[in-house]
């Protein structure tokens, strides 16, 4: 029989290979790259339906924002440090008719968090790529000091400080005290290139692409420096540059492809060591100025091979990657008086790996997934004695850099079995061992089992429950010379020691009515460390949640979700180096709400108003038991953020929009709340818990190509 191929034809035959994959369709010599086209005129084929628009097209806007906030810490939530804001916004594209495109996406770009990114380029061939991207994080502009100099490495205390045994007798501290701000700001620029080369025919025959971005991190972060038993807490200068290069090289057939990529980075440091005057009297040594060794300056390059082949209903994947990390900057030797057995650590880290994965369908019920991952650490970094300075009991005697190693094996078998419409079983078996030197326990190994049942056939209905338990057992557990020699031999590193864990989650996706969706969901998991006399014990992880959305009339919504988490972790120890002495519990509970309110289509379809909000409330309270109970106290940190916006349709071509945000944040983290003077031999920051209200409003335009 004889027929000629067109358009609709090649369309079904696509759709019907792409949807029947165990029809006739996909047998080899009937599938539908050996259909015989010889004959067929493509220059004749015409989608008069399919017309791309080309010319310019997108939105660009503007705004500008007035931020009342008396703590920085909010502009973690408004993205706006000072008092007045202004930000631009873009989504634009343009389109020629020979395929030529260009995009250029701007997000909030004058703001404290902001992007841009260009893409220009033609379609199938090659893609020009320029980003930019700005991330801000804020801790505290009240932080108090009596230090100068703050953001460089030299931090001197005034000309007429006076030294004393305890920060109580300081009699110039309280006058010397000056705020500062620790907060980070990270500036990452990148430029990128995909180009692929096609033959006559106008197929793909190799895609390359090379990636290079480069990321300035700068201002202060908390450190602290010690002498003896005397402690200041000091403003670290971050000044950190990182240079990205990604490149690579792709080519592949009908059922295969494998790509040849590299990825490297470099981190630079612009100070090597930061140093500090003392602010007590001098003690041991009689030193006046400490030193504190910054990051160094180090190097990674990875270099991996990947591909992947379909053979009839089975692909095969794998990569294999070798990687390269060196460290070789001269070692920070200031107040260091004994002899140095290399200027460097000349660190070097040989990294390698190989992944292999296998999908088969059996039949139209069966699939089977494998997969075995290797990963190999091999530290080449030679060995040194090196003096420690003596500060307490158990310091001051030779000690060595440890070069440690590890190696994991990881293999998963899975199979998802369909029983029946709308009913899906699947399940797997997971291993894993670590192998690692100059640590107390030399391998581990663990194994889970699992499983998980998906019911979809009842009407407007979806559920599924999974279930699983692993055990991890191996080596004989000993204390290390070389990283415990000061710890009990009852003491079970939770990372190391014996452990099983049963964990089980459900999900409940319903939709009675089409307006409404309503999804539930719940998860409990338990680690018992049954083996562990001294450390972690045991673990709860107990979290549920439930998110409901609601189309209220055809122009409003009405959205609102809610998840607690609770983990409880128990612990043993010892202030005797014996059995158990003494109890400890951590209750850790984490509260999140939120609802959406939003009404489209008011005063003739031009007004739509939105109300968002969201609560979350996480809180942390730590009991100790011995012969009494004992409270911490409780940690918690309560934040309410609202938005309300109004978005006003002015002509056919500009939108106006009013947003107002507020939040209301609260913490009272002890470690935050230490007077500069309240421990003798402390020197603190003070007091640098939140309680504020912010507000921001923003009025931004958009207008319409």
């Amino acid at each position: 029989m004889k027929f000629k191929l067109n358009v609709v034809t090649l369309a079904l035959l696509a759709s019907a290979g792409a949807m029947l994959p165990n029809a006739a369709i996909a047998v080899d010599s009937y599938s539908i790259q050996h259909a015989n086209t010889a004959k067929v005129k493509f220059n004749k084929w015409v989608c008069k339906r399919c017309s791309v628009e080309t010319g310019y097209r997108g939105t660009v806007g503007v705004g500008v924002g007035y931020n009342d906030s008396d703590d920085i810490h909010s502009a973690n939530a408004f993205a706006a440090e000072n008092e007045f804001a202004a930000k631009v916004d873009a989504d634009l594209s343009y389109t020629a008719k020979s395929g030529y495109k260009a995009d250029l996406d701007v997000d909030n770009l004058g703001m404290e968090n902001s992007r841009a990114e260009i893409n220009v380029g033609k379609a199938g061939l090659y893609n020009l790529n320029l980003n930019y991207r700005q991330i801000a994080t804020y801790k505290t502009d009240s932080a108090m000091s009596p230090y100068q100099g703050v953001g460089s490495d030299q931090l001197t205390l005034p000309d007429n400080w006076v030294t004393a045994g305890n920060t109580q007798t300081m009699s110039q501290l309280n006058s010397s005290l000056s705020p500062l701000e620790l907060s980070l700001k990270r500036k990452r620029a990148g430029l990128g290139l995909d180009y692929t080369f096609i033959d006559t025919q106008g197929a793909s025959i190799l895609t390359t692409y090379i990636n290079y971005q480069r990321e300035d991190k700068d201002g202060v972060k908390q450190a602290s420096g010690s002498f003896y038993n005397q402690s200041t807490m000091i403003a670290e200068p971050v000044n950190y540059t990182t240079d990205t290069l990604e490149a690579g090289v792709r080519l592949g057939g009908d059922h295969w492809f494998a790509a040849l990529n590299y990825n490297g980075s470099m981190f630079k440091n612009e100070y090597s060591e930061l140093s500090y005057d003392s602010a007590f009297n001098p003690t041991f040594g009689a030193q006046t100025t400490g030193y504190i060794a910054l990051d160094p300056d180090n190097e990674a390059h990875t270099l991996s091979l990947m591909g992947q082949y379909a053979a009839g209903k089975t692909t095969f994947n794998g990569r294999v990657h070798y990687g390269l990390m060196t460290q070789d900057q001269d070692f920070s030797t200031s107040g260091y008086g004994y002899q140095m057995p290399s200027e460097s650590l000349d660190g070097e880290v040989e990294t390698s790996g190989v992944t292999l994965k296998l999908v088969s369908r059996i039949n139209r019920q069966l699939r089977i997934n494998a997969s075995y991952d290797y990963n190999d650490r091999d530290n080449q970094t030679n060995v040194e004695q090196w003096t420690q300075i003596s500060i307490d009991s158990t310091t001051g005697q030779a000690a060595y850099n440890t070069p440690y190693d590890t190696t994991t094996h990881k293999a998963k078998l899975a199979a998802d079995y369909r029983v029946a419409r709308g009913h899906k079983l699947e399940g797997g078996l997971n291993y894993q061992q670590d192998e690692r030197n100059y640590q107390d326990r030399e391998t581990t190994e663990e194994s889970t089992v699992w499983a998980k049942y998906r019911v979809s056939t009842f009407d407007k209905w979806d559920m599924w429950l999974k279930s699983s338990y692993s055990e991890r057992d191996g080596s004989k557990y000993q204390a290390s010379q070389w990283t415990s020699s000061e710890s009990n031999d009852l003491l079970r590193k939770y990372n190391l020691a014996d452990r099983q864990r049963s964990q089980v989650e459900a999900r409940f996706t319903h939709s009675p009515i089409d307006a409404l969706s309503i999804d539930f969901g719940a998860r409990f998991a338990l680690d018992d460390y049954h083996d562990t006399q001294i450390g972690l014990t045991e673990s709860k992880d107990i979290s549920y949640d439930a998110s409901v959305s609601y189309l209220l009339t055809k122009d409003m919504t009405l959205t609102a979700y809610y998840n607690r988490q609770n983990i409880d972790s128990e612990q043993a120890g010892s202030t005797n180096f014996s059995s158990p002495n003494w109890y400890g519990l951590v209750e850790d509970q984490v509260d999140v709400i939120g609802t959406g309110l939003s009404y489209n289509n008011l005063m003739e379809k031009k007004l739509r108003l939105g109300l968002d909000y969201t609560y979350s409330d996480s809180t942390s309270t730590t009991q100790v038991t011995q012969g009494i109970t004992g409270d911490y106290g409780d940690y918690y940190a309560k934040v309410h953020n609202i938005n309300v916006y109004a978005l006003y349709r002015a002509t056919d071509k500009m939108d106006l929009r009013l947003d107002y945000k507020m939040e209301n944040y609260k913490d009272n983290d002890a470690g935050n709340d230490i007077a500069p003077d309240e421990i003798w031999n402390v020197l603190s920051f003070g007091s640098n818990s939140h309680d504020y209200n912010a507000h921001l409003v923003m009025l931004s335009m958009s207008y319409r190509l």
